[in-house]
């Protein structure tokens, strides 16, 4: 299957699978019934008691006859519905999705707008992947939509492939920082509350959808920046201003390795999140990256992680997999970048760490296609290590300038749109010459681990 990309505005490819329909990884999660443009997000939370008042206006067109709206919702309830003006007399919820019933049959190509009140007390979902969504800090709020935690904070077509644009207004407790995808727009205050508004102008995935609120307090990390050069800031707590500036400080570094490696910088800006609780593993979302305080040590393990949350913001979120089992394209190069980082720093050669990550393959269990890893085993390590060997494979054969240029061409031609394996073959024949299906369909497809590349 090889699905042609999508437009940056989000519309579906023709093929059944990569057009939407409920990605065999998540059934019971998004639509090919129409497609979003556009998600206007209003969120009134209170801290004290969790208690979430929104209100999400969802622009949307047709692509099929569609006789009812399926969007998918979870731990909420929505309360008062408008279709294109006009109130909605039929809608239901159950199980994890909302139901809305139109007076007249949709049809294809036809817009509407949604216009959905909805109440609740959010919560994580609880899944193969552990708790996803909306969760509460011991201080402030933490979403973590990957791979199906949207719905747990608002109406969506929660599908990767289904991307459009973001503003998100949040009004909280006075003190407090929301931090959300995109640039903020405004800030305003009224008695102990403060409204904030955030504009996601790229198109995004649902899962990379996200708020974070904490007593933050925002510094620039490269304030020194020559023109042209993208702002970076983090979002700390004020005790944690001298370790984030610590344990960031080479990220601007690690900015300018990544832009000559994969081209420019497919955002405006970019935001580290550091939460007061320490957090297992950092988190990706659009523009963002959010982290535990546990993550600004100077050593390796936490470095690593400071390089991959980054690099995700060509592969994953500019770049984002039209279907799940394609997940290595946002994990694989991501952990390739950790290699790249690695040599940049100093700290060990890309070849090193290619022959590390190979002998722990080599030891460990051989029972999993990187390429369609199944949902129970996609976050696995050894789709990260894996496939960064494949991308190794690949580099080794044909050289740095056809595998540089490659990846400037991936990630250009691309630029905010959806991906898929075949896909990245196509475009590595192009820029490199050679048959790239058959190099890497070992690594991809076949269980045995291959022999280690030579350098």
């Amino acid at each position: 299957m090889s699905p042609s990309a999508p437009t940056s505005s989000g519309s579906f490819p023709p093929t059944d699978e990569a057009a939407g329909a409920p990605d065999p990884y998540m059934p019971g999660h998004g639509t090919n019934a129409y497609r979003v443009t556009r998600y206007e997000l209003e969120l009134d939370y209170r801290l004290s008691t969790n208690r979430l008042n929104g209100r999400a206006v969802v622009h949307a067109v047709a692509r099929r006859p569609t006789a009812a709206i399926v969007l998918d919702l979870t731990g909420l309830r929505a309360t008062k519905i408008q279709l294109s003006g006009r109130k909605v007399r039929k809608f239901s919820q159950r199980a994890e999705q909302l139901v809305v019933v139109p007076d007249a049959l949709l049809l294809p190509d036809e817009a509407f707008t949604l216009d959905i009140r909805y109440e609740g007390y959010p919560a994580p979902r609880r899944g193969l992947w552990g708790e996803v969504g909306w969760e509460e800090l011991s201080d402030g709020v933490l979403v973590a939509g990957q791979p199906n935690g949207a719905a747990s904070w608002f109406p969506c077509n929660d599908h990767p492939l289904d991307k459009a644009t973001y503003r998100i207004t949040v009004t909280t407790d006075a003190n407090y920082r929301p931090v959300c995808n995109g640039v903020l727009l405004s800030r305003s205050s009224r008695s102990s509350r403060e409204t904030w508004v955030y504009e996601q102008a790229e198109p995004m995935s649902t899962y990379l959808a996200t708020v974070q609120i904490g007593r933050y307090e925002l510094l620039t990390l490269n304030p020194d920046r020559p023109s042209g050069q993208v702002p970076q800031y983090a979002a700390v707590p004020a005790s944690l201003a001298a370790a984030a500036r610590q344990g960031l400080a080479r990220q601007p570094e690690m900015m300018r390795t990544f832009t000559n490696c994969f081209g420019p910088y497919p955002f405006p800006e970019y935001t580290v999140v550091v939460t007061e609780d320490e957090l297992e593993i950092p988190l990706e979302a659009q523009t963002i990256a959010i982290l535990g305080r546990n993550h600004l040590r100077p050593d390796w393990e936490s470095q690593r992680m400071i390089a991959h949350e980054l690099s995700h913001q060509w592969f994953g979120n500019s770049l984002t997999a039209a279907s799940w089992k394609d997940i290595w394209l946002h994990e694989g190069f991501a952990c390739y970048a950790e290699w790249i980082w690695s040599e940049e720093a100093g700290a060990m050669s890309v070849a090193g760490r290619a022959s590390a990550a190979w002998r722990k393959l080599d030891a460990g269990s051989q029972d999993l296609l990187v390429g369609d890893p199944g949902p129970a085993l996609m976050f696995d390590d050894r789709v990260y290590k894996r496939g960064a060997l494949a991308l190794h494979a690949l580099r080794l054969r044909c050289g740095d300038l056809a595998f540089f240029a490659l990846l400037h061409d991936w990630a250009g031609r691309f630029r905010h749109g959806s991906v898929s394996t075949p896909e990245f073959f196509l475009t590595a024949d192009r820029a490199t010459g050679i048959d790239s299906e058959a190099l890497l369909h070992p690594w991809l497809f076949e269980e045995a681990l291959p022999p280690l590349p030579p350098s």
